[in-house]
């Protein structure tokens, strides 16, 4: 595989469980498992992933150069 597809496929393997557990926890605390609990999780996952990939190609840069501009100071 190319190189640079990495970082796309990477974030994306990130952000697949990240939102998976965020949709499941954010479920179970507001409704519980009540009726339609599978739909419920599966329409906040589809809204939840998109948007969570997309910030995270806006906010993993800010965050890389933040971190080597802390780590790099004596």
């Amino acid at each position: 595989m190319k190189q640079k597809y990495f970082k796309y496929i990477n974030t994306l393997f990130v952000v697949i469980p990240m939102t998976l557990i965020m949709a499941f926890v954010g479920l179970i605390r507001n409704y519980g498992f009540g009726q339609d609990w599978f739909y419920k999780f599966i329409s906040a996952w589809s809204v939840m992933l998109p948007v969570a990939y997309g910030a995270a190609f806006l906010i993993i840069p800010n965050a890389r150069k933040l971190a080597e501009k802390f780590c790099s100071k004596p």
